[in-house]
């Protein structure tokens, strides 16, 4: 694992002085008051390679301006659409680990991809990503009393169906933003409710992955809750990890859904007012977002990540022929 030393980070430091001034402008909203830790991030991203990592950091500010992403909170959508997006993308906040970090929890197994364009799904998951750095790890770090800049997420497998192939491009899409735009911003991935499909990709998968990705993947047994509970306090375990083959269950506390992918949870709602009421703040004159009206210029994908779904789609494809026979 490279360590990351002060002179990688006053060398990436003066190359950021030179940039451009709108540069300049959306880094201040990326980093949220602490640059050398965003600094950090990219270099971990790029194996400590100072020059790699600026040009990595600069592509991200050029890619947030050309999409403004700066403004991307200030654009609701249609309830009923949003309604539809969480019941098939299927991600949510659950609580907090037991030091602080957030846990995010993703529905990967039932998760259908069927209700809206991919531009949508690709707005609609950024939206997310900067709820998470922009609102809940501020709160998080003053709820806590320390600086804290990363998640964890739960990844539930229930469900996981050879469908899935033809959910893998969208979810390329989504991957690769994430890795090139919001690097190193999840600590570690729990994968629990693992059916044999998901175990026969990994098995193919794992060998291609960068050392520093492997060591954030754990595969736990079964829903994983043993083990959870080292780490997260049984109130903010994802509903899917309570107990097991809950992967569907539903449960509710004070009139609100514990099913923390259902609209009706308070994470949601707690989402879909903040980017109302930052539309009303920002007296935008832009309408509610509606389908097929916006768009996101995607990240190319790397010859590694495009050898990574070519595995998986040929893997899926030989598991579906021996099902046949």
């Amino acid at each position: 694992m490279v360590i990351i030393t002060d002179e990688m980070i006053r060398h990436f430091f003066k190359l950021m002085e030179e940039i451009h001034e709108p540069l300049k402008d959306t880094f201040k909203n990326v980093h949220q008051g602490y640059p050398n830790e965003t600094l950090k991030r990219f270099l971990k991203a790029r194996d400590g390679d100072v020059d790699k990592a600026y040009k990595m950091l600069v592509d991200f500010l050029e890619w947030r301006i050309l999409n403004e992403i700066d403004t991307i909170l200030t654009k609701p959508i249609p309830v009923d659409l949003y309604r539809a997006l969480r019941e098939t993308q299927l991600i949510g906040l659950s609580g907090y680990s037991k030091e602080g970090l957030p846990v995010i929890a993703v529905g990967a197994g039932l998760s259908t991809y069927d209700k809206a364009s991919v531009e949508y799904y690709v707005r609609s998951h950024i939206q997310m990503n900067e709820y998470r750095d922009r609102v809940i790890l501020p709160q998080a770090s003053i709820k806590f009393g320390r600086h804290i800049a990363t998640c964890l997420k739960i990844i539930d497998m229930t469900g996981l169906r050879l469908t899935a192939l033809s959910q893998i491009k969208l979810l390329t899409v989504i991957l690769n933003i994430d890795d090139l735009n919001y690097p190193e911003k999840n600590e570690t991935y729990y994968v629990t409710n693992a059916p044999y499909i998901f175990s026969a990709c990994w098995k193919v998968v794992r060998p291609l992955l960068q050392e520093r990705t492997k060591k954030k993947i754990q595969v736990l047994q079964g829903s994983g809750k043993d083990e959870l509970l080292k780490i997260i306090d049984y109130g903010s375990l994802p509903h899917f990890c309570k107990r097991e083959g809950s992967g569907s269950s539903r449960h509710s506390r004070n009139g609100m859904s514990d099913d923390c992918f259902s609209f009706d949870h308070d994470f949601h709602q707690e989402f879909y007012n903040f980017i109302k009421k930052q539309a009303e703040l920002t007296k935008s004159t832009r309408p509610i977002i509606k389908q097929g009206s916006l768009h996101i210029d995607f990240p190319e994908s790397s010859a590694c990540d495009v050898k990574i779904v070519e595995t998986i789609e040929t893997e899926l494809q030989r598991l579906g022929n021996q099902n046949c026979l």
